[in-house]
């Protein structure tokens, strides 16, 4: 009885197992391999599985982005200590937890999927609007406005975004101690830039 309730156990493949094994696909070979076939051969379960969490494909890529959205950005905009934080310290505990979580490692494969299929533009560009407005947000609590305020949403966003995918060659530890120096930069007033 023990041996084939273990057996169960092992077979069971969570709505979220089968969205991280999406993710992995989408990065490694794009979102036309991100198919329930391949899925379920790599995740080691009959393809039925799959439809006890998602109605067909479709389903699953709405899903997936959604989750991507949820564990990669909302996990930083929705953190009530990073909220609670002043918001200097804010920016940067949100740039070190992008680096040590590695939460931009899907930009690349997301932004690509968004291009192919109309459908998940619009949740893709949802994703990057919550990180835009967080962004704005604090650095309007830091006093920035106008233009300044846009400029360096859009920077840091933009930076962080994509730091991981341009500059694989940088290690972490350097990327890691440039940090603070990042924020100092960010946070200091133009008058101070000559």
């Amino acid at each position: 009885m023990g041996l084939m309730t273990d057996r169960k156990k092992r077979n069971r493949v969570s709505k979220a197992d089968w969205l991280e094994k999406a993710l992995e696909v989408l990065e490694s070979d794009g979102l036309d391999e991100v198919k329930i076939d391949r899925l379920a051969r790599e995740l080691k379960v009959s393809r039925s599985g799959f439809y006890w969490h998602f109605e067909n494909r479709q389903a699953l890529i709405r899903a997936m982005i959604e989750y991507w959205g949820a564990e990669f950005t909302s996990v930083v905009t929705a953190n009530r200590k990073l909220l609670s934080a002043s918001p200097k310290e804010r920016l940067y505990r949100t740039m070190k937890m992008i680096l040590e979580n590695n939460l931009t490692r899907y930009e690349v494969p997301m932004r690509a999927c968004a291009e192919m299929d109309p459908a998940t533009t619009e949740l893709v560009n949802r994703t990057y609007q919550k990180r835009v407005d967080f962004i704005r947000s604090t650095f309007s609590d830091l006093g920035f406005e106008g233009e300044d305020l846009e400029m360096r949403t859009h920077l840091f966003v933009c930076y962080h975004t994509w730091e991981g995918a341009m500059f694989m060659n940088l290690s972490k530890a350097k990327r890691s101690k440039w940090l603070k120096l990042r924020v100092e930069l960010l946070c200091s007033s133009p008058d101070k830039i000559s």
